[in-house]
């Protein structure tokens, strides 16, 4: 089916799933976590084809993002199935005012419509987006990477056939089937079918949408998150935060790109980061892309003129000594894409300064930027993270996939 087909199909699908109780569209979901539950093996084996194509081309990260397993599928369920249990984003009233002409004026919300989603190598996302855009009473349009494709395609089949065991239209999700630059660039400029484009990917990706899409279109965020030090820290702590935020999980736009640590406690400080991240990991250790005064401290790569406006993605953490939070605010600001900064400290003032100061979506005080995640900030899965101010910011849930009309009762007022 061409790309055209699928847009013609998804906005002739709009008013069938706009006009699905909170009940049907949960009763929808339900089926379709147990459909991704049935239909594992096929999912497994397709993937495993992806996989193996992948191999030698993308690093061991990006092939681990781009893996599945029955329990992540199993994991994919549950995400669908938390969605069921948050409220439906449509139809509330989110102002009510009564003029002195008798009419009555109500801000409502309403689904965006069609919501298309142009995604690389997580072959999560791809239930994740059809969850969040059915619960929202959005038809969802699917363009994955080749890399993905048949573990995408695999999935979307899945999510159609429990949507189809329920009598609902399977148009509602659908998977663009051409995986050229033709395709994407058809969905950025799909005006009067697409009525929001949500690019999730790396910069590449989302600065090509951004520049070339004639529909409303979001931008998701590359991540260089960083983290500072302050002179006051808990030093165990930032250890603890540091280790996480850079290897739990490297190749997530959340994960941590960039050190600073202050001054006054970098040499102390540096010698135990080299211990944890490098000498203590015989497996993945981190390479520390040192600036010139840490690089005076420990042993490291010499940090490259591009290395703190890098995402890496990967095993590698530039680092940079700072003289205090102002420096540390200032290097941000001049560095930051806006998503996930924090600071490690026990200086209420110091703290404060900091997330007053640092415009990004998600600031922290003490504690990992893996935590902007649509689940754990309680929104269910998400969308993709935001790193714009209008008209949504970091995490997308529901509520982002939505917007307002006004809604206006009368009896017989003129003007």
């Amino acid at each position: 089916m061409t790309t055209l087909e699928i847009l013609k199909k998804a906005k002739a699908a709009k008013s069938e799933i706009a006009s699905l109780t909170p009940d049907e569209k949960n009763k929808a979901l339900l089926s379709m976590a147990d459909a991704l539950i049935e239909n594992a093996d096929d999912i497994l084996k397709e993937n495993a084809l992806d996989v193996e194509a992948a191999r030698g081309r993308i690093s061991d990260v990006m092939i681990d993002r781009l893996s599945l397993s029955k329990a992540r599928i199993e994991g994919m369920a549950d995400g669908i199935r938390d969605v069921v249990k948050l409220p439906d984003p449509v139809g509330r009233i989110l102002d009510r005012v009564e003029r002195p002409s008798g009419i009555v004026v109500e801000k409502t919300s309403v689904p965006m419509g069609v919501v298309a989603i142009i995604y690389e190598s997580r072959p999560n996302v791809t239930s994740d987006a059809a969850a969040l855009a059915l619960k929202s009473g959005n038809v969802c349009i699917l363009r994955g990477g080749k890399e993905a494709f048949k573990s995408a395609n695999a999935i979307v089949n899945a999510l159609r056939k429990g949507l189809k065991k329920l009598g609902i239209c399977e148009d509602v999700v659908s998977l663009i089937q051409d995986t050229s630059r033709q395709s994407a660039n058809e969905l950025m400029t799909a005006e009067g079918y697409v009525d929001l484009l949500i690019p999730r990917g790396g910069a590449g990706l989302i600065n090509a949408c951004v520049r070339n899409a004639t529909v409303p279109c979001i931008q998701t965020g590359t991540g260089i998150c960083h983290v500072y030090v302050d002179e006051s820290a808990d030093q165990q702590k930032a250890l603890k935060i540091i280790e996480n935020a850079k290897t739990s999980r490297p190749s997530v736009c959340n994960a941590e790109e960039v050190l600073l640590v202050n001054k006054n406690i970098a040499g102390e400080f540096l010698p135990k980061l080299k211990a944890l991240l490098v000498d203590g990991r015989a497996e993945n250790p981190v390479e520390l892309r040192l600036d010139p005064k840490a690089a005076e401290i420990i042993d490291g790569t010499p940090a490259g003129e591009n290395d703190f406006d890098t995402e890496f993605l990967d095993y590698i953490l530039a680092v940079k000594v700072v003289d205090d939070v102002k420096q540390a605010v200032a290097h941000i600001g001049d560095h930051s894409t806006h998503h996930s900064d924090c600071i490690i400290t026990r200086d209420s003032k110091n703290a404060d300064y900091f997330t007053q100061n640092v415009d990004s979506a998600a600031v922290y005080v003490n504690a990992s930027t893996r935590f902007t995640d649509g689940g754990e900030f309680g929104l269910g899965c998400e969308m993709g993270i935001s790193t714009q101010k209008l008209h949504a910011r970091g995490p997308m849930g529901l509520c982002e996939l939505t917007t307002y009309k006004f809604i206006i009762r009368g009896d017989g007022q003129i003007r």
